[in-house]
């Protein structure tokens, strides 16, 4: 007993004597726990990642305009200008989809709010590959999350004379989405597993409906449909003229062939309607980002916050 008092004496000394060995323990006890504490708190508490929307389409559609309307939730976007790179915005929807309203100061209401973030995409057809497209690969961990995709398109320029090389043109914009209609057809077919990935739904912003020359979403819906089909008959001709058997691409057979065939296979004509086979849900809403007559983007938003 005695021994053992004799020892904590002996330690209690070397402690509270002041010597190099002391300040080292010290020194090493004040910067390790805190650390270790922080290794064991984050590894114990499971990192969140939010849902998003991903916003794409050809270039001067109106993409950033509308991610900073929104982020400001005022009735005038910033001033934007062409962007090379992912512009990610976090914003919230109410409890309420069909009520919500982009304005709606969350807040100070103190009512429900479910964040998501808003991944708005350069439309330089050199980078659509390594942006927006990339995120639907369903080996992207991003596009576990991905919870719908806002597709812009100029619905004045959609108006023009065939032949503009403008990317926001019918042409350019038909072109886009049918990649982008494409990569969802096919990623509802991939994956190892039984298990299909979640759907994700597509809309179709027909921006600048305030304008005179703009169309109307049915004649937008019309247009691109039109264009599609175009580019699948050009597309398929071109696989003929490859060298691909005219039987083997009558008969559907399965292979890289029928796997570049957008909507229902050996259809005449695309229609949107054709998507709904892959799971695939596609809208066609007008609205406008930049002035104040027109509808706006509350259809938009209403349409957003019912996918979050």
């Amino acid at each position: 007993m005695a021994s053992l008092q004799d020892q904590a004496l002996a330690t209690l000394e070397f402690l509270f004597t002041p010597s190099p060995t002391v300040f080292v323990l010290g020194f090493l006890v004040v910067v390790l726990v805190p650390v270790f504490l922080h290794l064991y708190l984050t590894r114990s508490v499971a990192y969140i990642t939010l849902p998003s929307i991903l916003v794409a389409g050809p270039a001067g559609a109106g993409k950033t305009a509308l991610a900073t309307r929104l982020e400001r939730q005022g009735p005038k976007p910033a001033d934007t200008y062409t962007s090379q790179k992912i512009n990610v915005v976090e914003l919230a929807v109410g409890e309420d989809a069909a009520a919500s309203q982009y304005t709606d100061d969350l807040d100070s209401s103190g009512a429900v709010a479910k964040k998501f973030l808003l991944v708005d995409t350069p439309g330089h057809g050199k980078l659509r590959n390594a942006t927006a497209l990339a995120r639907l690969d369903p080996a992207s961990t991003k596009a576990h999350k991905l919870q719908g995709v806002v597709y812009m398109v100029d619905s004045a320029a959609l108006g023009e004379e065939a032949g503009s090389d403008s990317d926001a043109g019918l042409a350019g914009a038909a072109a886009y989405l049918y990649d982008l209609l494409l990569l969802l057809q096919k990623r509802m077919g991939a994956g190892n597993s039984s298990k299909a990935p979640h759907t994700i739904p597509l809309l179709i912003a027909a921006n600048k409906a305030d304008l005179f020359t703009a169309l109307p979403a049915p004649l937008v819906k019309a247009q691109l449909e039109a264009e599609l089909s175009r580019i699948r008959t050009t597309r398929s001709k071109g696989l003929l003229d490859s060298g691909v058997g005219v039987d083997d691409v009558d008969a559907g057979a399965a292979g890289a062939e029928d796997d570049d065939w957008l909507g229902e296979y050996g259809s005449k004509s695309f229609k949107f309607d054709q998507m709904r086979e892959f799971d695939i849900d596609v809208d066609v809403i007008a609205g406008n980002v930049v002035g104040s007559d027109g509808p706006g983007v509350g259809k938009w938003w209403t349409w957003i916050a019912q996918q979050i």
